[in-house]
């Protein structure tokens, strides 16, 4: 029951997580007038359980591999080349059609004609009927999309299909203008669009991630309060098994003098017994209990081990307002970025990752919270919320920071980056994120599975 507690709750929150993290990209994807073909819970597969959407015509499915998802955002991966724009209107003026077919009529390399078409079906620009087969790429057939009288596709904001002059999917429409087309096509796409749509379009996942975060820390603790030492000798607790158990010490007992030291406060109390440890001897305190005055001893181990005699302040439940719960919130996020900046830190990434942990350490975490409490469980979703929040804008490719930085060089350097230097950046990022992967995985099985 422990397991499958774990497991379910494991796939909750993180489902829940990712679920918003790619609802922020597909929300701003879509403000910004980016076409957005799909939106998944879970990674991609060919069994899973779909519904489109007539007012966007994106497909909103999940899958049955509960490890992560996906938004495909039009225009990300495109490449093509320069006959990209002939390509297009080929297939505009057949209706449907096949590499095969294409490279004979404009007399091009069919791998490259292949090329065009994927680019083109990743503009959402076409559509790919997916009947070649694999090693069969040349015959599939590619089909026009379905477009109003203006020429807007399904996934086009203020579509109209059911004014005159729309044409079915798969129905020639030829265009007068091939290279002007393919510039109206691609407007309509993440490549098309400026640096500012882009950037937010990136950074919106994780942003959402980190606002879900502030807003859950803020609500649980105007609500439920927090625990404040109040500055009093009278004590809250007294540790199990500690010197001042073993001297007969007692919650609720009120610290006098310790050592000689009168102490009126808990800050009286930690000073003077700092003093008396650091002397490594055997040292008298006096406390009151039912309006009667005791002392007793408080016997150190010969070891000179003690660091501490075990008592333990009183608390009380603090309400912060929002101002201060805000406050707490925004502390608790600089925490958690300055772990994450730290993670890229030679200096200091074996120390973040032994305090990291995996999809199985969640799991645990997230069935212990939700045992524990609605309100422990709610900080704890906060608290991977602003992990992955942060974590995703670290400069790493795959991760929305990687691309960030991508976007970045190519602003500063005004062209594009090659293909290959995009490929290769991607291969060492995801090399170090499989290092972390792997390095928290392996730490959370010793923790929370061998022991």
């Amino acid at each position: 029951m422990t397991v499958l507690s774990a497991i379910f709750w494991g796939v909750v929150v993180l489902s829940l997580l990712v679920m918003l993290h790619e609802g922020g990209h597909f929300l701003i994807a879509r403000a910004c007038g980016m076409r957005v073909t799909e939106y998944y819970l879970g990674m991609p597969c060919k069994l899973h359980v779909a519904y489109k959407s007539k007012k966007y015509g994106t497909e909103f499915g999940i899958t049955p591999i509960l490890l992560g998802g996906y938004t495909r955002i039009c225009g990300m991966e495109t490449l093509g080349d320069e006959n990209l724009a002939q390509v297009l209107a080929c297939v505009q003026r057949s209706g449907t059609t096949n590499a095969s077919r294409i490279a004979a009529e404009l007399s091009l390399d069919v791998d490259d004609v292949i090329d065009d078409l994927l680019a083109l079906s990743d503009c959402a620009s076409i559509h790919a009927l997916g009947d070649g087969g694999k090693g069969k790429e040349a015959l599939e057939t590619y089909e026009t999309c379905r477009r109003d009288v203006h020429m807007l596709t399904e996934y086009d904001r203020g579509h109209n299909f059911a004014a005159q002059g729309t044409t079915e999917a798969g129905v020639a429409r030829p265009v007068d203008d091939p290279a002007d087309f393919l510039r109206s096509e691609q407007s309509h796409t993440y490549t098309g669009k400026g640096f500012w749509r882009r950037f937010f379009t990136l950074v919106a996942g994780a942003a959402v991630n980190i606002v879900l975060a502030f807003l859950i820390v803020v609500a649980v603790v105007m609500s439920v309060g927090y625990e404040t030492i109040v500055d009093s000798n009278v004590l809250g607790g007294v540790q199990q098994g500690s010197l001042a158990e073993e001297a007969g010490i007692q919650a609720g007992d009120a610290l006098v003098q310790v050592d000689g030291v009168a102490c009126s406060n808990w800050t009286d109390i930690t000073a003077a017994v700092e003093q008396a440890l650091d002397k490594a001897q055997p040292f008298e305190v006096a406390y009151q209990r039912d309006g009667q005055t005791y002392d007793t001893m408080i016997e150190l181990p010969e070891d000179g081990s003690a660091t501490t005699i075990g008592v333990l302040a009183s608390t009380m439940t603090s309400y912060p307002d929002l101002l201060e719960a805000s406050q707490m919130a925004v502390s608790y996020g600089w925490l958690v970025a300055k772990a994450a900046v730290e993670l890229i830190m030679p200096q200091h990434t074996i120390e973040i990752l032994n305090q990291s942990t995996s999809v199985v350490g969640i799991s645990v975490m997230a069935s212990e919270a939700a045992s524990s409490g609605i309100e422990n469980l709610l900080l704890f979703v906060a608290a991977i919320s602003m992990s992955l929040g942060f974590m995703n804008l670290l400069p790493i490719p795959p991760l929305d920071g990687g691309k960030i930085l991508i976007e970045v060089v190519q602003a500063i350097t005004r062209r594009p980056l090659s293909p290959k230097a995009q490929i290769a950046i991607s291969y060492v990022g995801l090399a170090f994120f499989v290092f972390i992967f792997l390095y928290a995985l392996q730490h959370d099985i010793v923790n929370f599975v061998l022991d």
